[in-house]
Formats: structure tokens, C-alpha cells, sequence
């Protein structure tokens, strides 16, 4: 099984409506590679991503939205791969918070991943296989210099705002400390600045179950075509924990049977707890790779944003002109509010502008996917009086 997209897949997206955005992938870096934060550098390096509205004659309506751990570019629209809705349709789209009908959206798939960007199952020029672990270990801070390469390949110099839940808005505050000058807003939505010790701790589970599975082969499993399916089914069953709540859990499951009246008393999936976490395992090995979970969970892991300036967090961000908005959910417990909070006060400490919501939701960190009337409301405000104020800047 090929868990990237190939040619053939590339080309039927460019073929997609208008509704539904212009997908495409292009090369870069085939004369100046892309430094890593480990001293190595990638290029030619592909990059794949997807736009929806139309770019307005000063490209100052552009809002690059950043994608998740295991999301990808197709935040709306068909998704050519698993052939379901885009992943964040309740945010983007045609009169929608972030409304394709005002602003030109850009999504782009992150290195290391395996959705059309270059990761560890794209094939290496120099030896013709899939990279494996001879892929260089990357930072948030990589994906974000290798988005900032394709922007200025499409000759976009300003953003007008980058928006992004959990690994998406890591990279949402990455923009805003590498490149103030090109972002004028900020949305960071159920995120953190650094990863917790607990983080951490849930990542190496995963990565140790998926290094476990005989198959995993040290990562050269695409050579046998016998992905470590059992491990990483295993791996995303333990995170997917992590995005709910428990009282998100015990709402909708209960202590609930699955398809029987009593207890089986042996290890058949008996509650329907199981049977979900179950299904969300088996489906996730299917539009994922193994070593792109390895890369990219231990990227989040260096994840720390104080880590550069003396670790004092409001360093960063000294003399940000970008205005920033900052969601976080009371039920989170994965990237908790007081951490959101942390981040709104090194914000105040830089003097920097920034909005600042804690969502009443009850379902857990997956919050930011869902139906959510009002961190829809708070986006669509902080957008529109952005854009307002902006408006008011370009009047002669």
C-alpha cells in the first residue's frame, strides 16, 4: 500500500471545482536546499497544498491555515485519498469564520508527512527507495521555513492572518516568531507552546508501539510491502484517548455493551469504547504512514518556543506587530488552558495585541474540529475587524 499521493492522484486534483479549491504539488530547493534546525539540510524537497477564493490584486487577503498531526491540505472539498469531506469544513468555506468568498485560504501538507510533501515514504533520489530513517529528523520550526519556501515560490510575500488547532497552531505561533513581519494576525487554537513532559510521554508509547511490530522492519517496512499496520493502529488508539474528555467518553459510551446483552469474559471487544478505539485504529492505518508518525510526533516533542530566548516565553515575541487571537477549551486536557493562558500573558508581557476565549465545550481537545458555534463566532469576529481595520489603513 502507497500512503502518499502519487502522480496520478496529484493530477485528478487539479482537476477539482471551484467550491471545492485548486490542489497542486511543486519542487523546491534544487539549488538552494532547506537548512533543519539538525544541521542537515533536504532539497529538492516536494511540497503539496491546496487553495480555495480568489486572491485579491494586492495578495493581502491571503489566510494560510495550518493542519494537525495526522490532517493534512484538504481542509475542505473531497479528499482525494479517503475519499471523505475535507477536515475542516465547519471553519472554511463560503460564508463560513473563515470565508472562502473574502479570502484566498492556502493549506499546505507538512514536511515529513505523507500526503504529496516530502516524508520518509517519498523516495530518495539518491537511492531510488523510500527514505525510512534515512529521512533527516525535522522541527515545527522546518515545517513552517519550508511553507514560508512556497509562499515566496507563489510570490506572497504577507499573510494576512495564519490560523491552526493543536500542531497547527504550534505552527501558527512559529510563524508569528520567525516571521513577524510577513503575518498581520494570529489565530492559535487548543495548542501549546512547548511540549509537555505528559506529551512527550503519550508520543513515545505510540512510536515504541509501532517500532515494536516485527513489521516495522527498522522502518525499511516499504521495501517488504508490509507496513507495522498492528503498531500503528495501536499508536493512534493511545492518542486518540488524549482528544477527549472524559466526560466526553462517558457522554456518549458509557459502560455501554457493543452488539451483546452481557460480557463475553474474554478479550472481544465487549464495550463500545473499545469497539470505537478499534475502529479508529484500523482506519488510520489506512491513509497513514508509519515513519511519517514516528517524525512528526517527535517533532512536537522539540517543540518549545522559549527554548531559543533564555527559556522566558514573552522574549519571543518582543516587538510583535502581529495581533493575535489565542482559543483554548475547559475540557482540553491534552493542551490545557492554563498553557493557553501562559501564552496570552508572555503575549501582554511582549505588549503585544491579543484576544483571548476559554471555550465551555465538554469533548475534549477534538473541540476545534467540531461544531462549535462559538469559537466559530470569536474567528469570524477577530477576522472581520482585522480585515476591517485594515480596510481603514489602505484608504487614501
Amino acid at each position: 500500500m502507497l500512503f502518499f499521493m502519487n502522480h496520478e492522484t496529484q493530477q485528478e486534483s487539479k482537476k477539482e471545482t471551484a467550491d471545492e479549491g485548486f490542489a497542486d504539488v511543486v519542487t523546491l530547493g534544487q539549488n538552494q536546499p532547506l537548512p533543519l534546525d539538525s544541521g542537515k539540510k533536504i532539497g529538492p524537497f516536494e511540497v503539496a497544498y491546496k487553495c480555495w477564493g480568489r486572491l485579491n490584486a494586492d495578495k493581502s487577503n491571503v489566510v494560510l491555515v495550518c493542519h494537525a498531526l495526522t490532517g493534512d491540505h484538504y481542509v475542505r472539498g473531497t479528499n482525494p485519498i479517503t475519499g471523505k469531506r475535507g477536515w475542516w469544513e465547519t471553519m472554511v468555506g463560503p460564508g463560513k469564520p473563515v470565508d472562502t468568498d473574502r479570502y484566498y485560504v492556502i493549506c499546505i501538507n507538512v514536511l515529513g508527512s505523507c500526503a504529496g510533501t516530502t516524508g520518509p515514504a517519498s523516495l530518495n533520489p539518491d537511492t531510488g527507495k523510500a527514505y525510512g530513517l534515512d529521512f533527516p529528523v525535522i522541527t515545527i520550526g522546518d515545517m513552517v521555513r519550508a511553507q514560508a519556501r512556497l509562499l515566496d515560490h507563489l510570490g506572497i510575500d504577507k499573510l494576512f492572518s495564519v490560523i491552526g488547532g493543536s500542531m497547527g497552531g504550534m505552527q501558527v505561533l512559529q510563524w508569528a516568531v520567525d516571521f513577524p513581519d510577513r503575518v498581520r494576525t494570529a489565530i492559535a487554537i487548543a495548542t501549546t507552546w512547548r511540549h509537555s513532559a505528559q506529551n512527550i510521554a503519550f508520543h513515545e508509547v505510540g512510536r515504541q508501539a509501532i517500532m515494536a511490530d516485527a513489521n516495522w522492519a527498522h522502518g525499511r517496512y516499504l521495501d517488504h510491502d508490509e507496513p507495522p499496520h498492528a503498531g500503528l493502529a495501536v499508536a493512534r488508539m493511545a492518542a486518540h484517548i488524549t482528544y477527549m474528555s472524559e466526560s466526553g467518553l462517558t457522554s456518549r459510551f458509557g459502560r455501554n455493551l457493543q452488539d451483546r446483552d452481557k460480557v463475553a469474559f474474554g478479550f472481544d471487544a465487549d464495550f463500545q469504547i473499545e469497539s470505537y478505539l478499534r475502529h479508529q485504529g484500523i482506519s488510520f492505518v489506512d491513509r497513514f504512514d508509519a515513519n511519517s508518525y514516528l517524525y512528526i510526533t517527535r517533532a512536537m516533542d522539540y517543540y518549545d518556543l522559549a527554548a531559543g530566548h533564555d527559556g522566558i516565553l514573552a522574549s519571543a515575541f518582543k516587538e510583535s506587530k502581529t495581533r493575535f487571537c489565542v482559543l483554548s477549551f475547559t475540557s482540553d486536557w491534552l493542551y490545557t488552558t492554563e498553557e493557553s493562558r501562559h501564552i496570552v500573558r508572555s503575549l501582554n508581557a511582549a505588549r503585544a495585541r491579543v484576544s483571548f476565549a476559554d471555550i465551555e465545550m465538554d469533548k475534549g481537545h477534538d473541540s476545534f474540529l467540531l461544531d462549535c458555534p462559538d469559537m466559530d463566532a470569536v474567528v469570524r469576529g477577530f477576522l472581520s475587524s482585522e480585515a476591517e481595520a485594515m480596510d481603514g489603513e489602505n484608504k487614501p
